[in-house]
């Protein structure tokens, strides 16, 4: 469970609820906030245009996709660099064949299909096209996922927009009726409100999760891609170390040392 994303939304919706209820109504203030009409123009409307804007697949994945911000991304990329090292280490020593029975023992799939390209022979020019139009791939697909709650939560905000003016053309309908005005004022905004509230709240959040987990898995990526084309060409392991490491921020270079000293212990 990845606890940022959680903490993240129930703090923003604790700290909303505490702003409502902190004034003279106290709780009862939060049935200011609610008018099912305004929830369905406002939630109903944004989805149902996003849905006009993509397939029905991609629709209800982009709607599952919210699950994926709650799970970790289970890639530690020191620790890869130095499984691409030691794997760096058998090929110099024993030959790229002797890489084939190493490949069983990967997790990866991506790498473990690298590995096997390479035992097969392939020119290191189709290993690589194979590999970056793999990569391609995925990030199309996580792209797809990002694009459905950016599209969201553009959308919030402007059917937000659109409940309020058919409040307020509701509103100058009852003029003759001023103790009216207040009260009908009060709904006509409040679906700006949950416009704001959607796109701010769940929608963004969601996307820029997606977005900074899509970096982190297509760097993992291109490093396993560099790392396997240089134990294809036989690069020193050394050298293969230092040109991973170069992926990485001075911290983590430090902590992937540290592992490669482990190791080699």
């Amino acid at each position: 469970m990845d606890l940022a994303s959680l903490l993240g939304l129930v703090l923003c919706a604790v700290l909303v609820i505490f702003g409502i209820t902190n004034g003279d109504d106290g709780v009862a203030a939060l049935g200011f906030f609610w008018d099912p009409p305004s929830v369905l123009i406002t939630f109903g409307g944004a989805f149902c245009a996003t849905l006009a804007s993509v397939s029905m697949s991609d629709f209800l994945g982009g709607l599952k996709s919210i699950g994926l911000i709650f799970k970790p991304v289970n890639i530690n990329v020191p620790e890869m660099i130095t499984q691409i090292i030691d794997l760096s280490n058998v090929a110099r020593k024993e030959g790229l064949l002797s890489l084939e029975e190493a490949a069983g023992n990967l997790d990866d799939p991506f790498m473990k299909k690298g590995i096997l390209l390479i035992v097969d022979g392939t020119d290191p020019e189709l290993v690589r096209g194979i590999l970056e139009s793999e990569l391609s791939s995925i990030e199309s697909r996580h792209k797809s996922k990002i694009g459905f709650w950016e599209t969201a939560a553009s959308m919030g905000p402007a059917w937000g927009m659109i409940g309020t003016l058919v409040g307020l053309i509701i509103m100058l309908q009852h003029m003759s009726d001023p103790s009216a005005l207040g009260p009908s004022m009060a709904v006509a905004v409040i679906t700006t409100f949950y416009g704001s509230v959607l796109a701010n709240w769940i929608c963004t959040p969601t996307a820029n999760k997606l977005k900074a987990n899509n970096a982190i898995e297509i760097q993992a990526k291109e490093i396993m891609i560099e790392g396997l084309l240089s134990i294809q060409a036989g690069e020193n392991p050394r050298v293969i170390e230092e040109k991973l490491k170069s992926f990485l921020s001075p911290s983590e270079r430090t902590t992937s040392t540290e592992e490669g000293a482990g190791g080699e212990a």
